[in-house]
C-alpha cells in the first residue's frame, strides 16, 4: 500500500491566501500541517524530523525567515515551494535583474553601486528622474521616485545614515511613464495561469499601495516573456510583473516567489490556490528539490 503524502505549509500569519490554501488541502484531504514560522525552531542535529514531510510550501511573510528555513529544508534533502536558490534570486532585486540580465530577458535599465558617492555618478549618469528601490522588500515599500541632484543627495544621505546590509547597496532604475498600470502575470511550473493590470494614478500600482485590480487578456507576447523569466529564477510558483515601456514594449520589472493573490484569484474565477497545491503534491510525488 502506497504511503499517504504528507505536506507542510510555512507561514507568519494565517491572511485570506493562506486559508484559501489550507481549505484546498482539506478539500482535497490532504494530510498537512500547519508551520507558523514564529513558532517552529530547527535542532540541526535532528534532520529527521523534517524529514516526515514530502514537501513544504513556503508563505512567510519574512524575507529571512522563509530563505532560511528553506535552506534548512533543502539541506536536510526536504522538497521546497519555492526552493531556497529561487527564494534567494527573487528575493533580492539586484540579484533577480542579474540572471535577467545573464539571460537577455527585457527589463528595465538598472545599475547598481556600494557607495553614496559612486551612486550618485550613476545617477547623474542616467539623468533624471530615477527609481531608488531597497535591494529587499515588497509592497512597493521605500522606493523613492527622484527627480533632481538635491532629491538624489537626500534619499542617498538618508540610506547611507540607516547603515543596514540592504541600505548600503544602492538599486538605481530607470523611471519609465506606464500607461497607469502594470501587468502581474501567475505563472505554476511552465504554465501561465492568469494576469490582471494593476492601475492606479499613483506611479506605484501596487494593489497593497491602493491600485485596483482589472483582469489582463493573456497574448502570446505575454505569456512567453513571462515563462522566460519564471525560467531564468529557477521556475515554481511565481508572480512575474511585466511593465509596457513606451519604447520597448513589454519587459519584466520584477518577480516575486511568495505572491499575494486575494485580488487575482476573485477577479480571474481561477482557483489559484488550488493550482498552488496541486503542484505542490506534483513537487512532493516527484521528489524534486
Amino acid at each position: 500500500m502506497q504511503r499517504r503524502l504528507k505536506l507542510g505549509v510555512l507561514f507568519s500569519r494565517v491572511r485570506v491566501e493562506e486559508k484559501w490554501i489550507f481549505g484546498a488541502m482539506e478539500k482535497r484531504g490532504i494530510d498537512y500541517d500547519r508551520l507558523d514560522d514564529r513558532a517552529i525552531h530547527f535542532d540541526l542535529d535532528k534532520p529527521e524530523q523534517w524529514k516526515q514531510y514530502d514537501a513544504v510550501l513556503e508563505r512567510s511573510i519574512s524575507y529571512n525567515s522563509g530563505l532560511y528555513a528553506l535552506r534548512l529544508l533543502n539541506a536536510f534533502g526536504v522538497p521546497t515551494v519555492n526552493t531556497a536558490s529561487v527564494a534567494e534570486i527573487c528575493g533580492d532585486k539586484l540579484m533577480t535583474s542579474a540572471v535577467l540580465a545573464r539571460d537577455g530577458v527585457p527589463q528595465p535599465h538598472n545599475m547598481t553601486a556600494f557607495t553614496p558617492e559612486a551612486a550618485l555618478e550613476a545617477i547623474e549618469a542616467f539623468g533624471y528622474p530615477v527609481v531608488l528601490k531597497p535591494v529587499v522588500g515588497s509592497w512597493g515599500r521605500l522606493l523613492a521616485k527622484v527627480n533632481d541632484r538635491d532629491a538624489a543627495e537626500a534619499v542617498l544621505e538618508h540610506k547611507a545614515t540607516l547603515g543596514s546590509a540592504q541600505h548600503s547597496v544602492f538599486y538605481i532604475q530607470e523611471f519609465i511613464e506606464k500607461p497607469g498600470r502594470d501587468i502581474r502575470v501567475v505563472v505554476i511550473g511552465e504554465r501561465v495561469l492568469t494576469a490582471m493590470y494593476r492601475k492606479s494614478e499613483h506611479w506605484i500600482t501596487n494593489t497593497a499601495r491602493g491600485g485596483e485590480g482589472e483582469l489582463c487578456p493573456l497574448t502570446p507576447e505575454i505569456e512567453e516573456l513571462s515563462l522566460r523569466a519564471a525560467k531564468s529564477v529557477g521556475g515554481g510558483v511565481l508572480a512575474i510583473d511585466l511593465v509596457e515601456h513606451p519604447g520597448r514594449g513589454l519587459i519584466v520589472n520584477e518577480i516575486n516567489h511568495t505572491m499575494e493573490f486575494h485580488t487575482m484569484q476573485p477577479l480571474s474565477g481561477i482557483d489559484i490556490a488550488g493550482e498552488i497545491v496541486e503542484y505542490v503534491v506534483k513537487v512532493a510525488k516527484s521528489g524534486e528539490k
